[in-house]
């Protein structure tokens, strides 16, 4: 089931965190490089990324965080921000290390395309690191194409040269 997340109300802290729990875990030398607990650790990443999804993400109109659901629990998450009418920037796709390889992440990106077609013509963009095969395989095998072999991200306005820059077009082709 595809969980559609517009206000901060609506998420399920502990299960979000579920979801993104190995990346918190890799982000933690970054944004917490002088605590030495790794729990605490973590917990600083999460409550982070957390205050930035209420705080920050889901108060611009137009962003969404996406989840899909499996026998009641989230299993795979991803972000779009409406960057302007018919173009929205997709990041932060991933899936639970204990539920990969189930095709979860291609199921989430099929729905929110699904869901995004229903408002008419849009590209959706996203930039997939370089090293990154099995995030590029899922793009692609949703009918992802790559446009650019520097990926720009559009929230922070600059170009990503250590990842491709896809597109997905609706209608194919189509201007939007």
């Amino acid at each position: 089931m595809l969980v559609r997340i517009t206000d901060y109300g609506s998420v399920d802290e502990r299960k979000l965190m579920d979801i993104y729990g190995e990346s918190n875990s890799d982000n933690t030398a970054f944004f917490c490089p002088d605590e030495t607990d790794p729990e605490k650790a973590v917990r600083k990443v999460e409550e982070g990324f957390l205050d930035f999804l209420k705080n920050g993400f889901l108060v611009r109109p137009g962003n969404t965080v996406w989840v899909l659901e499996e026998n009641g629990a989230w299993v795979s998450a991803l972000r779009t921000s409406r960057i302007s009418d018919g173009l929205y920037y997709l990041e932060a796709l991933e899936t639970r290390p204990d539920s990969r390889r189930a095709g979860y992440g291609s199921a989430l990106l099929s729905e929110v395309i699904s869901a995004l077609k229903e408002t008419g013509a849009f590209r959706l963009c996203d930039c997939v690191g370089k090293g990154n095969a099995a995030s590029l395989r899922t793009h692609e095998k949703c009918g992802f194409e790559i446009i650019s072999e520097e990926g720009y991200d559009y929230l922070e306005g600059e170009p990503d040269p250590g990842s491709f820059g896809l597109e997905y077009r609706y209608p194919h082709g189509a201007d939007a």
